[in-house]
């Protein structure tokens, strides 16, 4: 495992992902009816790339040998899923998404620069304080996804309000750091001379960062424009 060779698999991987993220842009901008109501609505296929991705990227974590073949996968079933929640947002809200990926770039380029310079350290301490705040936004997150199913909704956390919109920006926050969590490990895994099917691994983790963080920047941009 290299850097290079790190970042070339994850620019590959985002390179698919962008690829498939712009065919179903188009395919579902087509789609969409002229109301913003039925636009909010996606696709049962939308929902069926989202349980896809879940369940892949478990497969990758826990068997990371498979990374060099799932993680291409991975990115091209994300990218429908972007593509198409993109699409939605966009509709909903003209040049959301340009300032969504603004965002998500600029927040990239600079905790990239803050990591490099050593402002930002990827200490064990700030792994399990970042860790335990991840797990607890996940565990919100699917908790939340499960009780839709009974019409019930988490108070605040998807409401447009000032609560609403600071847990948006809690969670972007968290996003952002979990990028140093993802070049120390780029870093000390070339350091240690971690196996070559690491580099995909290390790609597909920088990758679902990457994801999570454009989603929660949309989604954050989303709740002050209806305000």
């Amino acid at each position: 495992m290299t850097v290079n060779g790190s970042i070339n698999k994850c620019i590959t991987l985002i390179g698919i992902c962008i690829a498939v993220a712009v065919y179903a842009w188009k395919q579902t901008l087509v789609q969409i009816p002229n109301s913003a109501e039925v636009a909010l609505q996606l696709s049962p296929y939308v929902m069926v790339s989202a349980i896809v991705g879940l369940v892949l990227a478990l497969i990758i974590c826990f068997k990371k040998t498979l990374a060099p073949v799932l993680a291409p996968v991975y990115a091209a079933v994300e990218g429908f899923l972007i593509g198409s929640v993109s699409a939605n947002f966009e509709y909903m809200y003209n040049g959301i998404v340009s300032q969504a990926i603004t965002g998500t770039v600029v927040t990239f380029v600079v905790l990239l620069a803050l990591y490099r310079s050593g402002i930002i350290k990827a200490t064990q301490r700030f792994k399990s304080v970042l860790f335990t705040a991840t797990a607890a936004i996940m565990v919100l997150y699917v908790l939340s996804f499960v009780l839709s199913f009974f019409s019930i909704n988490v108070p605040y956390i998807h409401e447009s309000g000032m609560i609403g919109i600071g847990f948006s920006v809690f969670v972007v926050v968290i996003a952002a750091l979990n990028l140093i969590i993802d070049f120390d490990f780029i870093e000390k895994g070339s350091a240690m001379k971690a196996p070559k099917y690491m580099e995909w691994y290390a790609g597909f983790g920088l990758l679902v960062t990457l994801i999570w963080l454009y989603l929660e920047i949309l989604r954050l941009l989303a709740k002050t424009k209806r305000r």
